[in-house]
């Protein structure tokens, strides 16, 4: 009996961690997985496991039977079976009130969703010391044998901490996955009753079994989220995922949804948003700028290659290399965006290894990865800066689209400082309408002026695209002060969490209704 309890603590193991890594992303398409997110999931599971040892231990002092412990594990299994269907339209409130921005109803739904695994988890945690106590024959053994049990347990709950991202959920999604390891835990637990207990009383519990059937049939069907104009719905190793239709443009939004990642029109080159801009970085050079002579551009965070295509549109020599970490919104890019460019190869990798690695240096390096609180720490860095730096061409120009509070610019102000560590100049513009902040940073000492003569070198020229110069007067028109100074983020230290929570509650608090893109 001792090598099956052994099996049921790995197992029991596994699904622990198994549930926890599931929880964070059934949670964090709707909320986000900002650091605030997953400390509360980490912190609060932990409290259920808590509860769950030293249940189990008294427990299993009360009632040391094989029997009691096999119908905890059966009773664990339906309980995180059923997580995700009652969590369904919690969430779904969830996911009107973040784009509504009702900080009650949003926080509300994190409690009530948080509750909802108390039960499973918390009967989880009592497995371990049950089957220390039912493996226990001799007191003189009792290290080795605790010892041995919470080894199983923890090598089972590594491989539970793999298998939701790196196999089900892009395979089956999130709601199915809570289904897959609830069944497993139940099989074993189920099957070991009628082997080890008596089959009469296994067959009390197959009702168990066929809800989870049930649910796997029809507990999962519709959409996760209720949004105009679906068209695809899904999930990768990184992203809840939703492109939406709408009044003939094409959208592409991640988790919780604030914000649009990219945008297509088969017809349509300006959107008047952050992608854009990026245009308008070479004109900050000393004029005249030729167009042709604009032939290299990098772009980190190229989601599904709006930027990509317009940069092709304007600029007629351009190569691009695109690095996206995440296959599926390639896939996606190519699939519903027009993002099949023959000048644009795409590296499917982190952005700053990409980057460091790669031979090509470039006329524009454009970083598009920030979006609060989304905001890579590694990618605010003045090494990671000097690393663009030292792949740009001798007059590129960086660009990167970083969003802000109403009134809160301590990120702006604390990016820009950073960048001029590494960078001589820098200027920032507010995009019209948004929270979002496009700064612009030189390889070379310029002044503002270059950007305005250049401008109206190239009205004179009837061969300049219209989008460009759309939006390089747009960028003038709102070009800011530069930031004041403030910390310099370094590998060392980048407290990029600190900001930007306090930006987002900040944002939350002042109710506004528009979105940072």
């Amino acid at each position: 009996m001792r090598k099956f309890l052994y099996v049921a603590v790995f197992f029991s193991g596994m699904v622990s961690l198994a549930a926890e890594m599931a929880a964070s992303r059934l949670i964090g398409n709707y909320f986000g997985t900002s650091n605030l997110v997953w400390a509360s999931i980490i912190g609060l599971i932990l409290i259920y496991l808590t509860l769950g040892y030293f249940i189990g231990g008294r427990w299993a002092d009360r009632s040391p039977k094989l029997e009691t412990f096999l119908s905890i594990l059966c009773w664990a299994a339906l309980a995180l079976a059923v997580v995700p269907i009652l969590s369904r339209p919690i969430l779904r409130i969830a996911s009107q009130a973040f784009d509504q921005l009702y900080l009650g109803n949003l926080i509300g739904s994190f409690v009530v969703v948080m509750i909802l695994f108390i039960v499973p988890i918390t009967l989880l945690g009592t497995a371990s010391p049950f089957a220390i106590r039912l493996a226990l024959h001799d007191t003189r053994q009792a290290g080795t044998v605790a010892g041995r049990i919470y080894a199983i347990s923890t090598l089972g709950s590594f491989l539970g901490t793999f298998i939701p991202d790196l196999i089900l959920i892009p395979l089956i999604g999130t709601f199915r996955t809570f289904l897959v390891i609830s069944s497993l835990l139940l099989i074993i637990a189920l099957s070991s009753l009628a082997i080890f207990v008596d089959l009469k009383k296994a067959l009390r519990l197959v009702w168990m079994p066929l809800i989870i059937i049930l649910l796997f049939v029809f507990g999962a069907r519709g959409n996760d989220k209720i949004a105009n104009g679906l068209i695809y719905e899904g999930e990768s190793s990184y992203n809840y995922i939703q492109v939406l239709e709408q009044n003939g443009y094409t959208l592409l939004r991640l988790n919780e949804g604030q914000g649009v990642h990219s945008i297509y029109h088969p017809t349509q080159l300006n959107y008047y948003g952050p992608w854009e801009q990026v245009l308008v970085a070479p004109l900050f050079n000393s004029p005249p700028v030729e167009l042709n002579q604009i032939q290299s551009m990098a772009i980190v965070g190229l989601a599904a290659g709006t930027t990509a295509r317009q940069a092709i549109n304007v600029y007629p020599s351009i190569k691009i290399d695109g690095f996206e970490i995440d296959p599926k919104i390639v896939e996606i890019g190519k699939q519903y965006f027009g993002m099949n460019l023959p000048s644009l190869t795409v590296f499917v990798q982190d952005g700053r290894w990409g980057l460091k690695t790669s031979k090509n240096h470039y006329d524009i390096i454009s970083i598009d990865a920030y979006r609060p609180p989304y905001i890579p720490w590694h990618l605010t860095t003045r090494e990671f800066f000097q690393e663009v730096s030292d792949h740009l061409n001798p007059d590129g120009v960086m660009v990167i689209n970083v969003g802000r509070g109403p009134s809160d610019r301590r990120l702006v102000d604390a990016l820009g400082t950073t960048i001029l560590s590494v960078f001589p100049s820098i200027y920032v513009m507010d995009l019209p309408g948004s929270f979002n902040s496009i700064l612009f940073a030189t390889k070379q000492a310029t002044t503002p002026a270059n950007l305005a003569n250049n401008i109206q070198q190239l009205q004179h020229k009837p061969a300049t695209p219209t989008l460009l110069l759309e939006t390089s007067l747009t960028t003038l028109e709102n070009l800011q002060a530069g930031p004041h100074p403030s910390q310099v983020f370094t590998d060392d230290r980048a407290p990029i969490e600190w900001l930007t929570n306090s930006l987002i509650l900040d944002f939350f608090l002042h109710g506004d209704m528009e979105t940072l893109q």
